[in-house]
């Protein structure tokens, strides 16, 4: 009996000692392997790298950026079948142990003892926080050393955070294959679906992956992801996440795996650009690439699509006026010709309804081409009518008398539909010109549609923000819009006569002169700007003052600083599209500033905007009925740029631009619309810059390597037919909405030519628009602005004095109530 207790007493020594000795090592091992671990603090503040997806006004996605593709969802959000079906397949005990299930780990270690010497991967028994201290703060290497740093971090992570939110970032961070990052990513990847519409079967096979997601892979091991799958679904049942019933209807679901199908991007290659470059400034690259934004845009892809339509068939028709430069390449032989057309590259950028060509047979009277998919086409000779061969100065030699002239067997060239015809087929060719559009809304600035060139993949450089130009006489408006603030009127009589002026410093005389190189005498400012004139503008500015006109284009905010010469009256300073554009959209609005904007709104991750174009507030507008209650007036917080009185008058001026001016073929489109022409020196630059009163629309049109366009090519012949499309399609289904008219504003009739108060019997008579007490006095002549001019003077100034006179206040005219005149 002693002695059992002697061999009791001392196993319960050895015991006593064994267990000390265990807890040494344990605290040792906590020691020495939790010295150098990394912060688990960090994960409070984690947010998984998340697409940023931009969409367009209406809704439709126009962009994603992102490093990884994943989308976040707060587990709050989550689907309970999926969070089930996660629980059952990764950690049923999830919600009762601690960060580590020593049970699962005694289970593991006794399975690797019987594995030792057959060469199988070590079993684990990782829960999900340890996962997530291994996806977060460790790294992959299979080691018992990571598995005791890992066990480490996820007891501390289990003191740190709730359950919820480490499962939160277990099912956001977690790769599940097919480059899908979290549960969202991974159910739109493999089902097209949402979270919240996936059934048990597939939110199992989901929670099949994260062992061995290329195992598993549905497209390539089907029957082992259907296994696999099961084997989760069955785990469920047991669990009591589901009755058995469900586990048996779920079984015998198909496991239905689909590519996700390819997004419907709104193309818009040079606006979604804008976005990106803005996100970038705004929230750096780490928020754009990582933030999980989601960006609404103002972009109307209507609109858009317009906008790209006519500035490509623009460029496209200004670049046939000037001749056929020839076909693309030749095949070297006719053996084969189909797989030798498909080896050839087509030009970037070509339409989508254009394609490669091989001639097979030419004659005198046509030609037949080849298409890649051995598709014949008949070419006639008089679908050739405009291939003469480009000459100097923008000139055309005559067509060709036979299509062999022109075409030789075995030449690579392009065609595409017919403009009037698309059943008729039409040799084209990549236009050399170029040019960009935009078009906003005048009174909040949103930018509806933006096109910086005929074709993104040729070029990345957007002439619409990048670009700049001399606007040429598409300045003329704010230098009209000064004069009118400094005493003119619509009908102050200007000298349209020879101009000199010695510039100094040995520069010699400048000798501005209009387009059409003639001299018009005393006319009004609504002809000076109706017909362009380049000698009226030059002396109106002289007398207004080029430091006027320089703080006017910074209160329109075309330029920062404009240098006050001349010159610069007649536009011969470089702007972009989309400042010019901007400024006549102040005009339209009724003087009031707005600054283009392409972005509405920006929201996180978490549904909480972080940016907003619109910075009113409005307490008011959400209620949850109406009950007849008044509707919330928000407050007009935009700058006045000019008075309300001369906007009108320019947009009514700009208006007889487009009924009797350089933009008259803007007519045809049948609605009320205004705008101006813009040719810069020796026309290497046109444009057309336009509006109706609540859309605005800017079209520039040049070589990116400045030449001249050709003769006779101005803002009226290339810019001014683009804009034409787009007003015509834009405003198709709207009604024809006259410019709106302020109260005092008085509407008068008068002679156009004379600027005097119409008499009976005066034939060329209109309706002027004038501010109160400046309307003409029957009985007085208008004063002529510049018939006194001395224009000698040496040091490069205009001497003289120009009369002026400020016609004295009538109650004459007709008032307009209903802006219609």
């Amino acid at each position: 009996m002693r002695i059992f207790w002697k061999i009791f007493l001392g196993l319960t020594v050895l015991g006593v000692l064994g267990a000390c000795a265990a807890v040494g090592f344990v605290a040792y091992a906590f020691w020495h392997f939790g010295r150098e671990l990394p912060e688990h603090e960090q994960l409070a503040e984690y947010a998984p790298a998340v697409v940023t997806r931009v969409h367009a006004g209406d809704g439709q996605l126009l962009a994603e950026y992102a490093r990884q593709r994943r989308l976040f969802v707060p587990i709050q959000s989550t689907p309970e079948r999926v969070i089930n079906a996660f629980l059952a397949a990764e950690d049923g005990g999830f919600y009762d142990h601690i960060g580590v299930d020593f049970r699962a780990v005694a289970r593991a270690v006794v399975q690797n003892l019987r594995n030792i010497g057959t060469g199988r991967r070590p079993v684990g028994a990782s829960t999900i926080t340890q996962q997530v201290a291994k996806n977060f703060l460790l790294t992959n290497e299979v080691s018992y050393e990571r598995k005791i740093k890992e066990a480490i971090l996820a007891l501390r992570i289990e003191k740190a955070f709730d359950k919820n939110h480490i499962l939160e970032l277990y099912l956001n961070e977690i790769y599940l294959g097919q480059g899908a990052y979290g549960v969202a990513s991974a159910a739109l990847t493999y089902f097209d679906k949402p979270l919240n519409e996936l059934t048990v079967a597939e939110a199992a096979f989901l929670a099949a992956l994260p062992k061995a997601p290329s195992n598993y892979d549905p497209f390539r091991h089907h029957k082992r992801a259907v296994t696999r799958r099961d084997w989760v679904i069955g785990r469920m049942a047991i669990l009591g996440k589901i009755s058995e019933e469900a586990a048996e209807e779920a079984r015998a679901e198909p496991l239905e795996a689909r590519r996700g199908r390819d997004v419907d991007f709104v193309k818009a290659d040079w606006f979604a650009e804008e976005v990106r470059r803005e996100l970038a400034n705004r929230f750096g690259d780490d928020g754009l690439y990582d933030g999980g934004l989601s960006v609404q845009t103002t972009m109307d892809p209507h609109m858009q699509r317009i906008v790209r339509d006519a500035l490509r068939e623009g460029l496209t028709l200004y670049d046939r006026r000037h001749g056929y430069r020839g076909p693309l390449t030749r095949l070297p032989t006719m053996d084969n010709w189909p797989t030798r057309l498909a080896s050839v590259n087509a030009p970037a950028g070509m339409p989508d309804d254009w394609q490669l060509a091989t001639v097979l047979e030419v004659g005198r009277n046509g030609a037949e081409l080849g298409l890649i998919d051995r598709t014949r086409v008949k070419l006639p000779l008089e679908r050739l009518a405009w291939t003469g061969k480009p000459l100097k100065n923008g000139l055309v030699g005559p067509a060709p008398s036979a299509a062999s002239d022109l075409l030789a067997v075995g030449d690579v060239v392009l065609i595409g539909p017919d403009t009037e015809d698309p059943d008729k087929p039409q040799l084209r060719q990549m236009p050399r010109i170029d040019g960009g559009a935009v078009a906003l809304d005048p009174h909040t600035g949103r930018v509806l549609a933006l096109v910086g060139g005929f074709a993104y993949e040729r070029s990345q450089f957007n002439r619409a923000t990048q670009a700049a130009r001399q606007p040429g006489s598409a300045f003329k408006p704010f230098v009209y819009a000064a004069a009118l603030e400094h005493g003119f009127t619509p009908a102050s009589l200007v000298l349209d006569a020879p101009f000199v002026i010695d510039q100094g410093g040995g520069q010699g005389k400048w000798k501005p002169s209009n387009y059409s190189n003639r001299f018009y005498g005393p006319s009004t400012l609504r002809l000076g700007i109706e017909k362009s004139r380049n000698l009226m503008t030059v002396r109106l500015a002289q007398k207004v003052g080029m430091d006027v006109i320089s703080d006017y284009s910074e209160r329109f905010r075309i330029y920062d600083r404009l240098p006050q010469t001349l010159a610069n009256a007649l536009g011969s300073s470089e702007v972009t599209l989309i400042k010019l554009t901007a400024a006549y959209g102040m005009l339209v609005n009724g003087g009031r500033a707005i600054r283009p904007t392409i972005i509405d709104q920006v929201q996180d991750r978490r549904g909480l905007t972080i940016f907003r174009h619109e910075s009113r507030q409005c307490g008011t507008c959400l209620v949850s009925e109406w009950a007849q209650q008044p509707e919330p007036v928000l407050p007009d917080e935009r700058a006045r740029v000019v008075d309300t009185t001369t906007a009108y008058q320019m947009v009514s001026m700009l208006e007889g631009v487009v009924i009797r001016g350089t933009g008259a073929r803007i007519a045809q489109v049948g609605k009320p619309l205004a705008g101006k022409t813009g040719t810069s020196n020796e026309s290497k630059d046109a444009w057309f810059i336009g509006f109706s009163p609540d859309l605005v629309v800017g079209v520039f049109t040049g070589f990116d390597n400045p030449e001249p366009l050709g003769r006779r090519e101005t803002g009226s012949s290339v810019a001014a037919p683009i804009f034409q499309t787009i007003m015509a399609e834009a405003l198709a289904e709207q009604p024809g909405l006259p410019f709106r008219v302020p109260e005092q504003v008085r509407l008068v009739r008068i002679d156009s030519r004379t600027g005097t108060a119409a008499r009976a019997g005066d034939e060329k008579v209109i309706w002027e628009a004038f501010a109160a007490g400046t309307d003409p006095n029957p009985r007085d002549a208008p004063a002529l602005i510049g018939s006194s001019l001395d224009n000698s003077a040496s040091d490069g100034t205009l001497q003289g004095s120009i009369p002026l006179r400020i016609p004295e206040r009538r109650a004459v005219g007709a008032k307009a109530t209903d802006g219609v005149y």
